[in-house]
């Protein structure tokens, strides 16, 4: 008899699995239910205890926060800069994962743990570093730098996951091209690339959602020149006074994209392609 004999029971894996999706579901909705709201929240009767729900919801703090003129500037940078180190991740990480998933060399592990390095190091770290190059370089306290800096700490997560997709391509199919005479570049043009497609889609989209949420490169490197929205985010929320219904909007309006990209993902890409894309098939 085994420790989970009992798991035998057809009634109680439901009663588990069921339990297991509602807590998942209660510990991804509940911040965001949360969250929507302190947004809501009506500025002329407040939300104080022991009332669990506002007692009148109003868009006035939706008014209020988007009116500013900084929130659509820091909500424009977050989408331009995201764009760019998702892009500059793409190409960077194509052939750098194709070299890393297909290549044996001597210093292979090495390069790996290279690559790696930056998802190591504590953030802050990173940061004052590369804040420091960046201010002899003449890159402190603009776009460019913000996006090269966040470059350095996403790349690892595009070169990653193109290496473990690439892993998964059949050598079968290179051999064959190879003795059709297809060379090294209309190879990788019309085998390599075509497969990895879902690879990189994945990379994208996780390039994207991570530089819409990274904020200590971009306060270090940029601030008080570049703002993103995660920076706004704080501005509200840090220090010693917090504009807990003003956050809220920001942290919605940050969560927007995101949801998209995932909505758009799933529309675009079935669930084993992208499976595939992460490495996983």
């Amino acid at each position: 008899m085994t420790a989970f004999w009992y798991l035998r029971s057809r009634r109680l894996r439901r009663l588990l699995a069921a339990l297991a999706v509602a807590g998942m579901l209660l510990a991804f909705a509940a911040p965001i239910g949360i969250a929507l709201l302190w947004s809501l929240i009506d500025p002329e009767t407040g939300w104080f205890p022991p009332d669990i729900l506002p007692p009148s919801l109003s868009l006035a703090n939706w008014r209020a926060v988007l009116a500013v003129p900084e929130m659509g500037e820091a909500l424009a940078t977050s989408l331009i800069v995201a764009s760019a180190v998702t892009l500059l991740s793409a190409v960077i990480g194509l052939p750098s994962g194709i070299a890393l998933g297909r290549r044996e060399f001597r210093l292979r592990r090495l390069a790996e743990l290279l690559v790696l390095a930056p998802l190591m190091l504590p953030a802050i770290v990173l940061g004052t570093g590369l804040g420091a190059v960046f201010i002899r370089l003449g890159l402190s306290q603009t776009l460019v730098g913000v996006v090269l800096a966040q470059t350095v700490v996403i790349l690892p997560l595009m070169i990653r996951i193109i290496a473990a997709t690439s892993q998964g391509i059949p050598q079968d199919l290179i051999d064959a091209a190879r003795n059709l005479g297809a060379g090294p570049l209309a190879t990788t043009r019309t085998i390599l690339v075509p497969l990895l497609l879902p690879g990189l889609f994945a990379g994208a989209l996780l390039s994207f959602v991570a530089s819409l949420d990274e904020f200590v490169l971009s306060f270090v490197v940029g601030m008080p020149t570049v703002e993103t929205l995660p920076m706004l985010l704080w501005a509200y929320m840090g220090g010693r006074s917090s504009i807990l219904t003003s956050g809220a909007v920001v942290t919605l309006t940050l969560l927007l994209p995101t949801l998209v990209l995932l909505l758009v993902a799933e529309r675009a890409l079935k669930q084993e392609h992208l499976a595939a894309g992460l490495g996983k098939a």
